[in-house]
């Protein structure tokens, strides 16, 4: 009878050859003490990333690969990987993202003595050490407007928890915020852990979302069943991010998925006050961003102004 391994690392890969090769390298040596077992499902990658990774041995057994034969998605992704998966624990990791240090034994160590907490995450930080938005609070209506308004002037987040605590486009960023341990609301699917008890008890990450806020409904549900959700910045890991999507895919992108998140556990009479919001943010950032970042940037808000 084969071991039941601690932990299971879920890795959806679309075209990140060359960095989640050195992610399964981090993994593989900074994850020392306990059992665990590497999913990487592909979404069809046209890079020859399954090439590479058949090849790819940890010890004594092969990397687990499930290879679609079209992009579904990061959720559809993570859930065949959590279907197959035998761990105690289930890690959602990004593909462009590395370990440098030992910390997942010390986490799972943190979950066994905080049973009410079923899902964490870790400090993320950029190559150059900058620290990167990691989660923040639901986007009740009030935050959406001071999101799409006045979250950039100082104080505001003290009056209104923000849905995004970190402002990479204002003066003022805020990294401090994820500078200490707390309990949020959400944390990013780049780095999620969770109990496998918790993953069953709340169910597979809907479908519904392609790519974007899927891990603000997940978690979402999962605090509705009781479960804590907490950012543990005592660890740490890089995150490349972007690595699979363009930065008008990832506004575009979130926007839609903020209005399925309102169909599906908002009042309906929000739903027509968070268009409007949005709308309204974007028109504001199409001026502001086409001035500091390019045509660009400005043609991504356009876009997002029509869609809201």
């Amino acid at each position: 009878m084969s071991k039941i391994p601690r932990l299971s690392i879920i890795i959806v890969s679309y075209n990140t050859k060359i960095l989640l090769e050195a992610c399964l390298g981090s993994v593989v040596k900074y994850t020392k003490g306990i059992d665990y077992e590497i999913i990487v499902v592909d979404n069809a990658s046209s890079d020859n990333s399954l090439d590479e990774l058949s090849k790819f041995e940890i010890k004594n057994f092969k990397l687990k690969l499930i290879h679609n034969r079209s992009n579904l998605g990061f959720a559809v992704a993570n859930n065949q990987g959590a279907k197959i998966a035998k761990g105690q624990y289930i890690l959602l990791l990004n593909s462009d993202t590395e370990l440098t240090a030992n910390i997942l034994p010390e986490m799972l160590d943190w979950m066994d003595e905080h049973k009410k907490t079923g899902i964490v995450t870790c400090m993320l930080k950029y190559p150059d050490a900058r620290v990167q938005a990691t989660g923040g609070y639901f986007p009740t209506l009030l935050r959406v407007i001071s999101w799409m308004t006045i979250q950039d002037i100082p104080g505001v987040d003290k009056l209104i928890k923000p849905f995004h605590p970190m402002k990479d486009k204002s003066w003022r960023k805020a990294e401090d915020f994820y500078s200490r341990e707390k309990e949020l609301d959400w944390v990013t699917g780049a780095f999620l852990l969770m109990s496998k008890k918790t993953f069953e008890d709340v169910g597979p990450i809907d479908e519904d979302y392609f790519m974007y806020t899927e891990e603000v409904d997940y978690c979402y549900r999962a605090k509705a069943l009781g479960w804590q959700v907490w950012y543990l910045p005592r660890w740490s890991i890089i995150h490349v991010g972007g690595a699979s999507s363009t930065t008008e895919n990832a506004v575009l992108k979130e926007f839609e998925g903020i209005k399925l998140f309102y169909k599906k556990h908002y009042p309906a009479w929000q739903y027509p006050l968070l268009k409007f919001f949005l709308k309204l943010g974007a028109l504001i950032r199409i001026p502001i961003l086409g001035i500091l970042e390019g045509p660009k940037a400005a043609k991504t808000y356009a876009k997002a102004f029509i869609r809201a």
